[in-house]
């Protein structure tokens, strides 16, 4: 614990800088990183009085391979990047929670009251909630605290923002109350399961386990409740390429049943055979049956269980190019995990608004800058509308954002770097 005028003296002369710059790996972001922190310990003192208070900071995510696949407990490969959650927090003693995120109202309730209550679905308080339950029930401690947490994870990029929020929530809970002995994996299962349970949206696994662990992260999701998990070291500047996410501003309004058609038409197939998800229906059953599967499942549903068996495949040819040290087979990886999202998982645009296809159009402009050995594209998360994905060589970077930012506006590509940790303390 530091005070909060002695940190922010620190934190001007630059004491802090090495710590900074390991976590947001950017040295251009460092004046930038160092204002913010100093911004939210005063907003903090404004809202709750100067004293002493630990810094907390969960990073967004980006899905780099295994499009929709973590729902059916299959395998992807993730990174955390450097766009996070910080909370300035201290200590109360007598159980009391308050909390305000960015430009949000107060959060004020008490530790002990955090039942689920279906009113307050899709809400911050909700969140807050199922992540001190999920604390408890796994016999860990939680106590009161006091937090303003910001964030420069972008919202509705697909970036995770929510999963960055739990996670740092959990992350300050675990600092304070659990000497930080709750694994990065556990942490990942808490926010989950708030997400899931006192939130209202059914989410898979992936979101928070990248942005709880860190890096970038190989995941097998076979046993969701002992994931394996494991580090791959992906250095792109050594490769020449840098990671670029583009927000295409297409609505996310009334995409709900878009999202849940895809697990509950694979869940649909696995049925079929007894199963409950398709890890557990072996992929030659599956095409021995195909005809069956068209007939009662319907055709999309069927490309859409073939996307999953190959995507499974694409995310280990993946880790092996990258171990193996061969960026030209990552990235062709990659590309066919995007054309694979595009034409069997069909995730790419909405077919109850065809005539809007942001995410159709910022692959076809990504395309005709990156051909020729320049870098790669795809459809990013959850899909529909939001957001593209880019490997660029960095030859083209500025080329490639100010086309980007010509076509979807000013500011909407956003040059990245993958961060090396997940929630960590940071002071």
């Amino acid at each position: 614990m530091a005070h909060t005028a002695e940190l922010k003296t620190s934190l001007k002369n630059g004491e802090y800088d090495g710590k900074i710059l390991s976590i947001c790996a950017d040295s251009s972001r460092l004046d930038y990183e160092r204002a913010r922190y100093i911004s939210a310990i005063e907003t903090f003192e404004s809202l709750f009085g100067a004293g002493d208070v630990a810094v907390f900071s969960a990073p967004g995510r980006s899905e780099v391979c295994g499009n929709h696949t973590d729902h059916q407990h299959g395998i992807v490969l993730a990174c955390s990047i450097n766009r996070d959650a910080i909370a300035v927090a201290s200590v109360r003693n007598d159980g009391l929670i308050r909390v305000k995120s960015g430009d949000g109202s107060l959060i004020e309730f008490s530790v002990d009251d955090v039942e689920i209550d279906e009113s307050m679905y899709g809400t911050t308080v909700s969140l807050i909630n199922g992540v001190i339950k999920g604390i408890k029930d796994r016999g860990y401690n939680a106590g009161g605290f006091e937090c303003y947490i910001t964030s420069d994870v972008l919202i509705g990029a697909g970036l995770s923002s929510s999963a960055a929020f739990e996670t740092v929530i959990g992350t300050v809970i675990n600092g304070f109350y659990n000497d930080m002995q709750i694994s990065a994996v556990e942490i990942a299962q808490i926010g989950q399961f708030a997400e899931n349970v006192f939130f209202g949206k059914p989410c898979g696994l992936m979101d928070q386990m990248a942005c709880s662990v860190g890096s970038l992260v190989f995941i097998d999701f076979e046993d969701p409740e002992k994931p394996v998990v494991e580090s791959v070291e992906l250095d792109l500047g050594k490769y020449g390429y840098s990671l670029a996410i583009t927000d295409t501003k297409g609505s996310h309004l009334d995409l709900t049943a878009d999202y849940a058609a895809v697990p509950e038409e694979m869940c649909a197939v696995a049925a079929l055979f007894g199963c409950r998800f398709l890890r557990e229906v072996s992929e030659s059953d599956f095409l021995a049956h195909i005809s069956v599967v068209r007939e009662r499942c319907g055709d999309r549903a069927a490309l859409r269980a073939l996307h999953f068996y190959a995507e499974n495949r694409r995310v280990k040819e993946a880790v092996d190019a990258i171990r193996g040290g061969d960026v030209t087979a990552f990235l062709d990886a990659v590309k066919r995990s995007g054309d694979s999202s595009f034409k069997y998982l069909q995730n790419v645009y909405t077919n109850h608004d065809v005539e809007h296809q942001n995410v159709s159009i910022a692959l076809c402009v990504s395309d005709r800058i990156l051909g020729g050995g320049n870098g790669v594209s795809r459809v990013h998360g959850g899909g529909f509308a939001g957001t593209v994905q880019a490997f660029v060589s960095d030859g083209v970077v500025d080329e490639y954002k100010m086309e980007m930012d010509r076509v979807f506006g000013v500011g909407s590509c956003n040059i990245l770097k993958i961060r090396p940790c997940g929630g960590i303390r940071v002071i």
